[in-house]
C-alpha cells in the first residue's frame, strides 16, 4: 500500500523512481533478475505467485482511484504492459493475462473511456489514455484462442452497453471507450463499431450543440477510419458526417479534427498516385491548412497534435512531402512538439518522417506482370514523379538542416509503453534513410544520432533492429568510434554489427558491417575481444572466401586488424586448419586492396609467432612465389609489408633465411636495399637492408668488400 501510495504522487521523478523499484521487486519475484544460478537455495524459495498477484491487483486498483495522479496512473499502466503479457508467444502459459482480463479489464476500459473535459474525470496526463490503449492491445494479442477473445469482446460489449444507458455522460464515455479500443486492438474496435446503437450514438453526438460531444464523436470517427479495407463502412457514413461538421463548426478544435478525419479517408490509397480519393490539388490544400495550424502556437498542444496526425496521412502524397520539407517553420514546430512530454505524438511524427524520406518498403514491380495487369484491366500502382531518388535526397538534406536528429534522439529516449516496437521500427527506417549520404554522417554523429541508434538496434521488431543496425554500420564504417559512441557505449555497437554478418542479410549490409567492425577492431584490444566474444570470427573468415571482391576485401581488412589479438593468433597457430593458407593465398590475389590487407595480417602473424614463420612455408607450394611478388610490388605499402614478412622469416630461423638466400629473393633484397636514400620510400629500403644485415650475421652472405 505504501509503495503504491508513493507511486500515486503528482511528481514525475518520485513516481518514476517508485515504478523502477516495483519493477525490480517484480523481476526478483518472477526470477527475471537472477543472473547467477543458485543451486539448493532455489528449493527453499516460497511460491511467489501470490505476491505477484497482489502487486497486479494493487496496480489495477490504482487505475480507477481518484487519489492517484496522472503520473502514477501512467506508471501503473507501464508496469502492467511490461509484466503481464508473455515475453515470448511460444511460452504456453498466459494465465497472468487471463487473470488481468477477468479481474481488471473493466478498470482499464474506464481509463480508456475518460473524457478529460468532463468534471468527474480521473486525473490523467496527455499519455494516459494512449498507454491504456496499448495495454489493451498487448493483452488482446496475448490471447491464444477464439473463446478467450470472445470473452474479451463480451466484457467490452457489456461495458459499452452499460455506458450507453447512462444519459449523455454515459454515451460520451461509451464512444470514447470504443475510440480508445480502436487505437489498441483495431479488429476488436471494428467489431464493436458494428454493435447496434454505437454508430447512432456517434451521429447523435456529431449533431449535438456541445463542443465536447462533437470532439469525442469526431475523434472516434477518425480512429475508426484507419484501414482502407475496413474503413468502407466509415467512408460511406463518415465522410458526409465529417464534411457537415467541418462546414458548420466555428470551433477550431473541432474543425481541425474533422479535417484530419477527411485527410485520413483521403489518403486511403497510400502512396499510389492513381488511387487518389480527392480531386487534384485538394490534398495540398488540406496539408497547407494542417501546416498553418501546426505553426500556430496560440492553439493548445492537443489540437496541434492532430495537425501532425493529418500530415502523417497526407504526406503519403509526394507533392505534400515536398511542400512540407520546404516549410522550415512547420518542420521545426513538429520537432518541438516531438520533444514535449506528450508522447502520444511519437507515432504520427515517425510516420510523417518515414513518408518524407520514402523509407517505407516499396514492392518491386515486375514489368511482365505490369503488362499482364494492364492487359487484364487490373489497377497498377503508379509512382509519383516526386518520389524519384533525387527528390528524396533533397528532402533528407532539408530535414537534417531543420534539426531532425535532435528530435529523433529525444523521441528514442521516451521510456514508456507508447514507444511501441512499431514506432521504433519507423524511427530506425528514418535513421537509415538519413545516413544514406556519407557526407551527412558527421552531422548525425555530432547531434547524438549514433547514441540514439543503439537502443533501436537492440530491441524492437526484427525489421526495425536490422534497419537500425545497418544505420549503425554506416556510421561506424567512417566515423571515429570515440566520438560517435563515446565511453562504454562503443561496446554495445558490436553485437548489432555482428548480427548483420548473417548470410540472410543482403550484401550491402554484410559489407558495411565488416567496414564498421574493421574500424572498431583498429581501436583497442578490448574491442577486439568483444568482437571475438560475439562469435564474429567464423563469419568474417567466411566472407574472406567470398567471390565478391568488395566483401572479400572488407573481411580481409577486418581480419588484418583482429590478428593483433593473442586469441586470434592462437587460432592460426593451432594445427588442423587452413587459416594461414588462406591468408597466404590472398596475398597472391590481383586485387591490390585484398593483397594489402592479407600482407598486413601475414606480417603481424609472422612477427608474433616463430612457429607461424615455419608454417607459412608448409601450407602451400606457392608461398615463395607469392612472397617475391609482394616484395617487388609497385605499391609501396604492399611492398613494405612483403619485405617485413621476409624479415620475420629471416630473423625467425637460420634455415628459413637460407631458403630465401638460395633463390631469387636475395637479388630482390639486394636490388631494393642498394637504392639511393629516398624519403618517400626510405621505410621500404631500410627493411631490405635489415634483411641483408641479418643474412650477413648468419654468415650466409658476405659484404661486397670481402667478396
Amino acid at each position: 500500500d505504501k509503495i503504491c501510495m508513493w507511486m500515486a504522487v503528482d511528481n514525475e521523478e518520485i513516481s518514476m523512481a517508485v515504478c523502477n523499484l516495483l519493477q525490480v521487486i517484480t523481476d526478483s519475484l518472477s526470477g527475471e533478475g537472477e543472473k547467477e544460478e543458485h543451486g539448493k537455495e532455489a528449493a527453499l524459495v516460497l511460491d511467489t505467485k501470490k505476491d505477484l498477484k497482489m502487486i497486479t491487483m494493487h496496480l489495477l486498483d490504482m487505475l480507477v482511484s481518484k487519489k492517484v495522479s496522472g503520473q502514477g496512473r501512467d506508471q501503473a499502466l507501464n508496469l502492467l504492459s511490461k509484466n503481464i503479457p508473455r515475453k515470448d508467444l511460444r511460452i504456453p502459459d498466459n494465465s497472468r493475462t487471463i487473470f488481468v482480463i477477468d479481474s481488471g479489464l473493466k478498470k482499464i476500459l474506464k481509463v480508456v473511456g475518460q473524457v478529460p473535459e468532463l468534471p468527474n474525470c480521473l486525473p490523467l496526463t496527455e499519455n494516459t489514455r494512449m498507454t491504456a490503449s496499448i495495454l489493451l492491445n498487448k493483452l488482446y494479442d496475448d490471447l491464444r484462442c477464439d473463446p478467450e477473445r470472445d470473452n474479451f469482446r463480451e466484457i467490452c460489449e457489456e461495458y459499452i452497453k452499460q455506458g450507453g444507458n447512462h444519459g449523455v455522460a454515459g454515451t460520451l464515455h461509451a464512444v470514447q471507450t470504443v475510440s480508445g479500443i480502436m487505437q489498441g486492438p483495431f479488429d476488436l474496435g471494428n467489431k464493436l463499431l458494428g454493435m447496434t446503437g454505437v454508430m447512432e450514438m456517434m451521429v447523435a453526438l456529431c449533431g449535438s450543440e456541445r463542443e465536447i460531444d462533437q470532439l469525442v464523436a469526431v475523434e472516434a470517427l477518425i480512429h475508426a477510419s484507419t484501414k482502407l479495407s475496413r474503413a468502407t463502412f466509415i467512408i460511406t457514413n463518415g465522410v458526409t458526417l465529417l464534411k457537415e461538421v467541418y462546414k458548420k463548426t466555428k470551433n477550431e478544435k473541432i474543425k481541425i479534427r474533422a479535417l484530419v478525419g477527411l485527410c485520413k479517408l483521403g489518403s486511403a490509397g497510400g502512396t499510389d498516385y492513381g488511387l487518389r480519393q480527392f480531386a487534384e490539388g485538394s490534398t495540398e490544400k488540406l496539408a497547407k491548412q494542417c501546416r498553418k495550424w501546426l505553426c500556430n502556437t496560440s492553439i493548445d498542444i492537443r489540437t496541434r497534435k492532430w495537425a501532425v496526425e493529418g500530415l502523417a496521412y497526407l504526406t503519403l502524397d509526394a507533392d505534400v512531402k515536398d511542400d512540407f520539407v520546404e516549410d522550415k517553420p512547420a518542420l521545426e514546430a513538429m520537432f518541438e512538439l516531438a520533444k514535449t512530454s506528450d508522447k502520444t505524438i511519437l507515432y504520427s511524427v515517425a510516420s510523417t518522417l518515414v513518408n518524407c524520406t520514402n523509407s517505407y518498403d516499396v514492392k518491386e514491380l515486375v514489368p511482365e506482370l505490369v503488362q499482364l495487369a494492364q492487359f487484364s484491366k487490373q489497377h497498377v500502382p503508379e509512382e509519383h514523379p516526386k518520389d524519384k531518388k533525387d527528390f528524396v535526397l533533397k528532402r533528407v538534406k532539408r530535414l537534417l538542416k531543420a534539426g531532425v536528429i535532435s528530435a529523433l534522439a529525444c523521441m528514442v529516449k521516451a521510456d514508456s509503453a507508447i514507444l511501441t516496437d512499431q514506432t521504433k521500427e519507423l524511427l530506425a527506417r528514418v535513421f537509415l534513410a538519413l545516413c544514406e549520404d556519407p557526407k551527412d554522417r558527421g552531422t548525425i554523429v555530432a547531434q547524438g544520432g549514433g547514441k540514439a541508434l543503439i537502443p533501436l538496434a537492440i530491441e524492437g521488431t526484427d525489421v526495425g533492429k536490422v534497419k537500425a543496425s545497418h544505420a549503425l554500420a554506416k556510421i561506424a564504417a567512417i566515423s571515429n568510434p570515440d566520438i560517435a559512441f563515446p565511453g562504454e557505449r562503443v561496446y554495445e555497437v558490436v553485437r548489432p554489427l555482428v548480427s548483420l554478418l548473417n548470410t540472410e542479410r543482403d550484401g550491402l549490409q554484410n559489407y558495411e558491417a565488416l567496414l564498421g567492425l574493421t574500424n572498431l577492431s583498429g581501436r583497442s584490444d578490448k574491442l577486439r575481444l568483444k568482437i571475438i566474444k560475439e562469435k564474429a570470427l567464423p563469419d568474417i573468415e567466411n566472407y574472406m572466401f567470398e567471390n565478391h571482391d568488395q566483401l572479400r576485401q572488407a573481411a580481409t581488412e577486418c581480419m588484418c586488424n583482429l590478428v593483433v589479438n593473442k586469441e586470434v593468433q592462437e587460432r592460426f597457430v593451432a594445427d588442423g586448419n587452413d587459416r594461414l593458407k588462406l591468408i597466404v593465398l590472398l596475398c597472391g590475389e590481383d586485387d591490390v586492396k585484398v593483397q594489402n590487407a592479407a600482407a598486413g595480417a601475414l606480417a603481424m602473424l609472422t612477427a608474433a609467432h616463430k612457429k607461424l614463420c615455419h608454417k607459412m612455408t608448409q601450407v602451400t607450394t606457392q608461398w615463395l612465389e607469392i612472397l617475391q611478388r609482394l616484395c617487388l610490388h609497385e605499391k609501396l605499402e604492399v611492398q613494405h609489408r612483403g619485405l617485413v614478412v621476409a624479415y620475420n622469416l629471416i630473423t625467425a630461423d637460420q634455415e628459413l633465411a637460407k631458403k630465401l638466400v638460395e633463390c631469387e629473393m636475395l637479388e630482390i633484397l639486394t636490388l631494393v636495399g642498394k637504392q639511393a636514400d629516398d624519403s618517400k620510400k626510405q621505410h621500404v629500403i631500410n627493411v631490405a637492408r635489415e634483411c641483408l644485415v641479418k643474412c650477413m650475421d648468419y654468415g650466409l652472405i658476405k659484404p661486397l668488400s670481402q667478396a
